[in-house]
């Protein structure tokens, strides 16, 4: 996994092949497929790791006591959490070209939609907790919508030289805003 990481970042997502890992990592073609049969399944499996590195970072920024506080301390953790996301990706060997292949191929896709679709629920519920009164469905839709906006600010950063702080802050801005309307909405 570390040569494929390293490779994807050498050569990006066109040129990688199994070949070249094969040859990077110092194995035969048949042991490598024997745990992964193409490129696209060594780029889920990357794309799982950063997945996973990614979604350990929510529970440290975003919790029940965040979400029912103040707009500014929802705020402040979104903007840490999107920071801290950006950081590492960066970190992560290949990170920002596993990034991209997340969007961009196909066959590597549902790695994101099925990440998000679980951070949603989770957050939905922490969501619940702060707005009991609010349809679970609209939690859903909102958890949802802010993870998808946060993980866009964390995609922006790579692609435009914008300042992250600013990014963090305009985005986080942005989520935070909608959390009033579910409070004001009636019981």
């Amino acid at each position: 996994m570390k040569a494929a990481a390293e490779l994807l970042a050498d050569v990006g997502i066109e040129r990688l092949s199994t070949n070249m890992v094969c040859e990077r990592a110092g194995l035969t073609p048949p042991a490598l497929y024997r745990y992964f049969p193409n490129k696209y399944a060594l780029l889920c499996e990357l794309g799982k790791r950063l997945m996973d590195k990614q979604n350990e970072l929510i529970p440290r920024w975003i919790t029940a006591e965040v979400l029912a506080g103040p707009v500014p301390g929802i705020e402040e953790a979104l903007a840490g959490l999107l920071l801290e996301t950006y950081a590492v990706t960066d970190e992560m060997p290949g990170g920002v070209w596993i990034l991209r292949a997340l969007r961009a191929v196909p066959t590597v896709q549902n790695v994101r939609l099925d990440s998000h679709a679980m951070v949603a629920e989770a957050q939905a519920g922490l969501l619940a907790e702060a707005f009991p009164h609010v349809p679970p469905e609209e939690l859903m839709l909102a958890g949802r919508v802010a993870i998808d906006m946060i993980y866009a600010g964390v995609e922006l950063l790579f692609d435009v030289p914008l300042n992250p702080r600013e990014v963090a802050k305009v985005s986080a801005a942005m989520v935070a805003s909608y959390l009033p309307r579910l409070a004001a909405q009636p019981s």
